[in-house]
């Protein structure tokens, strides 16, 4: 089989080789360009090397990124410093006619070149001082930045490269090693997450994609995804559609026998030690009963707690402690959630479709509920992926999960904060590390990184990072995400709403993005305070016009309340 064709670059000649960098993976190279040579922006070197198998020698392109610059000549200080002097008539005045009279320093980070089948290769072949250093052309920009190109199965176009013209060079990701590996969106308040997770599940449920996403949404930011059903963009000649599955809070329904000790445990109010001690004896008691698809509910798990607080004395007569009755009283007031039910359940094969997105709205329900609930739904999800995938679930079973998922956790500081207990932060870090070879993928989103747990977090093997102002989240980073690289981190305090850093195992390569616009509405727009002032101000203000031009007749006094007057 032939090896693929390497990309060549034919682009713009921007500056010369002046040496190594401080490294053996960076070299330097002088430039007078101050337009086109940006923090980021992509250039490679030509060097001459043999194809083993063919024994004949061709150029080869070496990719990098530039990584720092600094100015090293320019005009006298004092001719900038008087507004009323053009520095460049001066510069023709003393005989320089370069237009452009500064000198850079750039340095730049090898990549290396690219191979189709292997991906970057990093030579190790420093370019000779006087090197012509050249600006890459979009078109080989897009072939080499992308794993997959756009449209294709697999393909998630997420926007554009930064630094070229909007849609010059298209960014598309791969959705296999997306949701396989695991990813992570990483931003501060208002920075674009949530949009940029709405864009991302757009292109999961695009056409050449069709996938199964279920979306913990603590907020109710993701409704507007229903804007799908219908869209003409997800139109095709077999009559695919995408499903939208709204779950609102009052739709919420988790058996309770799904759940265990610690997740009970964390719904009930603050517990002894001999409380707890008596609630676990009486889970040991339901397993024991436990028959095949057995159900239990509230009572029955009341029931074994008495079982387990019953004593003999010394005359051989059983009689009851007295941690049972108040963790009873506690059960009871878990019986009354409307959330957990002895028969209704949110099952894997309610969740999940291919061409489907589940949004699980939790905007109502408490922290703990939201801790168990999420949890539960996790846990349920890995088994039902790991039995199907062992042959142990048939068709007809709750639990039978034929296809990979991929579930999206907002707010993930919440379900797995870096420093506290939590019930979802186990089962998180389990599917995490082994979700990968059952098919079933993690995307988490945060605007506080630095309080989420860092096992977690490193798991993520697609990060997708955005404007982060706050030091300790900054620092974070630079130890929790590592791919991005420490150049691109440096950007995150200029980064603007929808710019966004995308790096690790779904690109070949870190790249600057800007997120393209959404085909559906965005449901996380921040309220225009200002703006709904006045207009409650003036409707309030119509209103009382009316009132007090109507006539006297007409505004009749209010009757008094049963030996109550009202004046």
């Amino acid at each position: 089989m032939p090896t693929p064709p390497i990309p060549c670059f034919t682009s713009l000649t921007v500056g010369t080789v002046k040496g190594p960098g401080e490294n053996g993976n960076q070299y330097v190279f002088i430039t007078a360009d101050n337009r086109h040579v940006k923090i980021g922006e992509f250039v490679y070197y030509e060097v001459e090397t043999v194809e083993a198998d063919l024994g004949v020698s061709s150029k080869r392109q070496i990719l990098g990124k530039i990584s720092a610059r600094c100015l090293i000549d320019h005009l006298p200080d004092r001719i900038f410093a008087d507004t009323e002097i053009s520095p460049e008539a001066i510069a023709a005045l003393v005989g320089f006619s370069h237009p452009n009279p500064e000198i850079y320093e750039v340095t730049v980070d090898v990549i290396g070149y690219f191979h189709p089948a292997l991906g970057f290769m990093n030579p190790r072949v420093a370019p000779n001082p006087g090197s012509k250093v050249y600006l890459a052309n979009d078109q080989e920009l897009q072939v080499v930045l992308n794993k997959k190109q756009p449209g294709q199965v697999g393909s998630a176009h997420i926007g554009s490269l930064l630094l070229r013209e909007l849609e010059a060079v298209p960014i598309a990701l791969d959705v296999k090693e997306l949701v396989s590996t695991h990813m992570a969106i990483l931003a501060g308040t208002g920075s674009g997450k949530s949009y940029t997770a709405g864009v991302l599940v757009e292109e999961l449920l695009m056409p050449h994609n069709r996938a199964a996403v279920l979306i913990f949404d603590p907020h109710g930011e993701y409704a507007t995804l229903d804007d799908l059903r219908g869209h003409p963009k997800f139109a095709t000649v077999d009559g695919y559609a995408p499903k939208v599955k709204i779950l609102k809070p009052e739709d919420v329904r988790i058996r309770v026998s799904s759940l265990d000790y610690y997740d009970v445990l964390t719904l009930l109010p603050e517990m002894s030690d001999r409380q707890q001690s008596i609630l676990n004896k009486a889970f040991t008691i339901l397993k024991r009963h436990k028959q095949g698809n057995y159900r239990w509910g509230v009572q029955d798990l009341i029931a074994a707690v008495f079982e387990a607080d019953r004593t003999q004395d010394d005359e051989g007569n059983e009689k009851t402690g007295s941690s049972a009755p108040a963790i009873e009283w506690k059960l009871e007031r878990l019986a009354r959630s409307p959330y957990f039910h002895s028969v209704e359940h949110l099952a894997p094969r309610d969740l999940f479709e291919p061409g489907q997105v589940t949004v699980l709205q939790m905007n109502e329900i408490s922290q703990e509920e939201q801790q168990v609930i999420c949890a539960a739904v996790l846990r349920q999800t890995n088994l039902a992926r790991m039995n199907t995938q062992k042959e142990n679930n048939t068709p007809d079973d709750e639990n039978f999960l034929p296809y990979p998922v991929f579930i999206l956790v907002e707010e993930a500081h919440r379900f797995a904060p870096a420093h506290e207990p939590s019930r979802c932060k186990m089962i998180l870090r389990t599917i995490l590390s082994e979700g990968r070879k059952f098919g079933l993928g993690i995307g988490l989103i945060t605007q506080r990184p630095g309080k989420i747990d860092s096992d977690v977090l490193s798991q993520c093997m697609s990060q997708f990072i955005m404007r982060i102002v706050n030091p300790v989240d900054q620092d974070s980073l630079k130890y929790g995400v590592e791919a991005a690289g420490r150049d691109l981190l440096k950007e995150l305090p200029a980064l603007t709403k929808g710019q966004v850093i995308i790096s690790g195992a779904c690109v070949n390569t870190p790249v600057l993005c800007q997120v393209r616009k959404r085909l559906t509405k965005h449901g996380g727009e921040t309220l225009n305070a200002p703006e709904l002032w006045q207009n409650y101000f003036q409707s309030h203000q119509v209103q009382a016009r009316k009132i007090e031009q109507a006539p006297i007749a007409s505004r009749a006094k209010p009757k008094s309340l049963k030996g109550i007057s009202l004046e």
